[in-house]
């Protein structure tokens, strides 16, 4: 007797990606320099040197570290590159710029990452909902990884998606 469903998803030649798994786990944290400004407005560079030497910069380790500074105040690019070397070695990842600035270079990372042989003349379905939100971007880059390989591109979920692309078929003539 024949099973009353069947799983057609489960046995399809989908091949699933999920853009949320790729990203690294650690706590992303920002680092307002702000706080290191004599009197809120100006960067004093031996009060800096003497906070890099006393800080615990391992606080930071397998994190991920926004550098910012949101007070007016002008900050000499080398105070930027003196925290920078101090989170080396600590944190995974860190960058100048937002919360946002820094997800775009985990996302960047991340794809630089696949292999994109893996999915040569694969169906691909790229995940489209999940439990972290994976900005415009991503999909954007992760399409650029692709394409040169697979044989089509889906986005939404292997029981529902929405075409995007199929690689054309050369003809022999």
């Amino acid at each position: 007797m024949e099973p009353l469903f069947v799983n057609r998803v489960a046995s399809s030649a989908l091949t699933a990606l999920n853009l949320e798994e790729l990203l690294h786990p650690g706590e992303r944290v920002v680092y307002d320099i702000k706080d290191n400004l004599f009197h809120g407005l100006m960067l004093r560079e031996k009060d800096l040197r003497e906070f890099v030497k006393t800080h615990d910069w391992s606080q930071y380790d397998g994190q991920n570290v926004a550098i910012i500074c949101s007070a007016d105040a002008i900050v000499p690019t080398w105070a930027y590159m003196l925290l920078a070397s101090k989170l080396q070695g600590h944190a995974h990842r860190y960058v100048f710029g937002s919360l946002e600035a820094l997800e775009q270079e985990l996302f960047q990372e991340a794809i630089a990452g696949i292999n994109a042989e893996d999915y040569r003349d694969a169906k691909v379905v790229v995940k489209g909902c999940g439990e972290k939100p994976v900005p415009t971007y991503a999909y954007v880059a992760i399409m650029q990884k692709l394409l040169p390989v697979v044989s089509s591109v889906m986005y939404g979920e292997p029981c529902s998606t929405v075409p995007l692309y199929k690689k054309p078929k050369v003809s022999v003539a």
